[in-house]
């Protein structure tokens, strides 16, 4: 009998020890009806990496989703934005999660915070309704390719290079040398070519007018006033308006609140696989000729 007791004791221990370090973590237990808040909080990759580094993992983000999905307790989905875009590729796999959110009868509203643009303004319109502040930045809509010519730098130091390729156009991007006409001439018509969907999206799924998709196409930085004038967002409010205004789209009035992919420092300590000189040698590769961008 002392035995069981003893057990029934570490077993319990245990679970509070569980129980304990899901709430640092972040998590909270299901019960009844629940609004799911996912966080994409940070720029846009697609790399592994944990929430909190100033990333947002279009994998971690995209599972995230999914999970919200395929769990019957979860009505609607709040996606918390604070990023000013990046990786066209990682934009592109939250966005088709978004929509098959949406397609599976889960309402999915944007919650911006202080900048929601470029890539991640993307992705928030693909949401059934978009909610900021009157100082979120937020627009930004456009295609990045930068390239980065080192040329001179290595004639300075006295660094030759030679580079066996297989075709004209594999070496293109690389710092040693500057692009050819050709070689701009082609950045700019797979940037080109990658904008037209990019606005195509935003036109569509917004409804906006021809005027109004004319004036946001050069890229600018708008206010969420002038977002909410222009028809980029559909109301002013915070987190909890956004979850309230989930609730109601799904029909329900109680509900608990279950928050996703929050940074914390718990998911840094206990989530990361990847140590901090990795993600910063991920940052120093996007945008540089290496990623299409949207910042």
């Amino acid at each position: 009998m002392r035995g069981v007791v003893v057990g029934v004791l570490v077993v319990l221990a245990a679970s509070s020890g569980l129980l304990l370090g899901l709430l640092i973590a972040g998590y909270e237990l299901p019960i009844g009806d629940q609004i799911a808040v996912i966080y994409m909080d940070g720029y846009l990759i697609t790399e592994d990496v944990p929430s909190g580094w100033g990333v947002a993992s279009s994998e971690a983000i995209a599972k995230a989703i999914r999970q919200a999905v395929d769990d019957g307790s979860v009505r609607a989905i709040v996606l918390r934005v604070n990023s000013p875009g990046g990786s066209i590729a990682a934009s592109e796999e939250i966005r088709a999660e978004v929509m098959r959110a949406r397609q599976a009868g889960k309402p999915v509203v944007a919650s911006m915070g202080s900048v929601a643009a470029s890539g991640a303004y993307h992705v928030a319109s693909a949401c059934d309704y978009i909610m900021c502040s009157n100082a979120t930045l937020t627009g930004g809509v456009g295609v990045l390719w930068v390239f980065e010519d080192r040329s001179g730098y290595y004639d300075d130091e006295g660094i030759q290079f030679f580079i066996a390729k297989s075709g004209e156009l594999k070496d293109m991007g690389t710092d040693t040398r500057p692009l050819t006409e050709e070689e701009r001439a082609y950045a700019q018509e797979v940037v080109s070519s990658l904008f037209e969907k990019f606005i195509s999206d935003v036109q569509s799924e917004r409804n906006l007018t021809q005027e109004a998709t004319n004036y946001i196409s050069d890229g600018r930085v708008l206010t969420g006033i002038e977002a909410l004038e222009l028809g980029l967002v559909d109301g002013t409010g915070g987190l909890f308006d956004a979850i309230d205004k989930a609730a109601e789209l799904a029909g329900i009035s109680e509900y608990g609140i279950r928050y996703m992919e929050k940074p914390s420092i718990t998911r840094l300590l206990l989530g990361a696989q990847h140590n901090e000189t990795q993600i910063r040698e991920t940052l120093r590769h996007v945008g540089v000729g290496w990623v299409v961008s949207t910042i």
